[in-house]
């Protein structure tokens, strides 16, 4: 017999006949349209629905919510995946709850709502990328440094991160991306790390994920991994002894042609290939013989203005009279629209007799190595010549000027020793002269 209180949640009026318990046959050949509630579960209710020729069965939890008092309705499913004593089940456990106040309807219209809103809080590793790169793409130094970032990371963390909502990437998958390499590929393997910590940080600032960054190197990452300064082989570019500078340009000089020249203006300039490479002539003042080059172009971030040597002005005035766009070192190439390539010069040192081994980046170390070893100019100055950036944060707070007089000076006196042969060394011949 059905108490008081299950005949109020059935909505009946008490003392009516307790309805029949259903039985598992009727519920698979239960015809008729509508509700038929569960005897020996109040709340209970088969449904039959017709559809044209097709019937369907399914429960539904009849109640009255105890919040607002109006009658209400819960689907728990098809009859085909839930049986009648399942259905009992979670029919008690409902009544139970609006017993306690708790509307089942309302309970679950929240978890759904919770549910839907953690996917649209979720993201996976690769597609954080993107997303972090669109945001960060203005900060990138060129096209290619964009490439980098997305080559890298898409070589060696997408295998292991990519599919991986970020807020499920732990220490352990980072450090499962980094073991490979970290001995091997030292150089890249802590690029790879500091660009997942970008991308990690980047998902924190948005909401994505919480807690410490798992790629953060001084957290336990670095309990993990050896420090990479201490494995890690510096490779310096092969440089050209500036003894042999007279030598080389004299190559070049006989040689001719455009990507020689370029060669020449970075010895000169002492500056990196990727500079000289896409000069404009716009960058450029005969007036004062100094050449402008922007801070989106430098290593460092910040303009730097080179002092031209005689020499360097020579080889503009060459390049002016056949100059086809606005590029000092236009392209070879069909884009008639763009500089020369940046491995142009590379190319044609390897091509070289007699300089296989050296590369265009290693004329700054010749520049370098010249002005250490024969003149007396400050330390500061050479550093200022190479554009190299200050580490110590005081002293590049207090250097404000960039020598540029005084460096002017020091690139004349390069141009003096490289077009000056070197003198070759005196061989003496020592006779043996016999005893009389």
């Amino acid at each position: 017999m059905p108490t008081t209180i299950q005949l109020i949640l059935e909505g009946k009026k008490v003392g009516r006949t307790a309805t029949k318990a259903l039985t598992a046959k009727q519920v698979h050949t239960e015809t008729r349209a509508g509700y038929h509630a569960d005897g020996l579960s109040s709340g209970l209710n088969l449904q039959v629905t017709l559809l044209r020729e097709r019937v369907t069965r399914s429960w539904v939890f009849r109640y009255t919510s105890p919040t607002t008092r109006k009658r209400r309705e819960l689907g728990l499913g098809s009859t085909l995946t839930r049986k009648l004593a399942d259905a009992r089940a979670i029919s008690g456990e409902l009544r139970l709850k609006v017993l306690n106040g708790i509307d089942p309807k309302d309970e679950r219209d929240q978890a759904r709502a919770l549910a839907i809103f953690a996917r649209a809080q979720q993201i996976n590793f690769d597609e954080a990328l993107r997303q972090c790169m669109d945001a960060k793409s203005a900060e990138w130094k060129s096209i290619k440094h964009g490439q980098q970032w997305q080559n890298t990371l898409t070589t060696y963390a997408s295998p292991v991160l990519g599919k991986l909502p970020v807020d499920l990437i732990t220490t352990n998958l980072v450090y499962k991306v980094l073991e490979p390499i970290w001995h091997t590929k030292t150089e890249t393997a802590t690029r790879v790390r500091q660009r997942i910590e970008t991308v990690l940080d980047w998902c924190k600032a948005r909401g994505y994920c919480k807690g410490e960054n798992p790629a953060r190197l001084k957290g336990a990452l670095g309990q993990l991994l050896p420090k990479s300064q201490k494995i890690k082989k510096v490779e310096h570019h092969p440089a050209l002894p500036y003894q042999r500078a007279n030598e080389f340009v004299l190559a070049l000089r006989e040689k001719g042609g455009m990507t020689s020249l370029a060669l020449e203006f970075i010895l000169l300039t002492a500056c990196r290939t990727g500079e000289v490479a896409a000069a404009r002539w716009e960058e450029i003042d005969f007036s004062t013989s100094v050449w402008t080059v922007p801070a989106e172009r430098m290593k460092a971030g910040r303009e730097h203005r080179v002092p031209l040597c005689t020499r360097s002005i020579e080889i503009l005035k060459v390049l002016e009279e056949k100059a086809q766009n606005e590029f000092v070192f236009p392209s070879h190439s069909i884009q008639k629209d763009t500089h020369m390539s940046l491995g142009s010069c590379l190319v044609a040192m390897k091509r070289m007799a007699g300089f296989k081994g050296y590369t265009p980046h290693g004329l700054r170390s010749t520049f370098r190595d010249w002005a250490a070893n024969t003149t007396n100019f400050a330390n500061e100055t050479l550093e200022l010549a190479l554009a190299h950036t200050i580490k110590n944060k005081a002293e590049a707070a207090y250097r404000r000027q960039d020598q540029l007089e005084k460096r002017a000076k020091l690139m004349q006196l390069w141009q003096t020793y490289i077009e000056k042969k070197p003198i070759p060394a005196k061989v003496v011949n020592l006779e043996l002269r016999g005893t009389a």
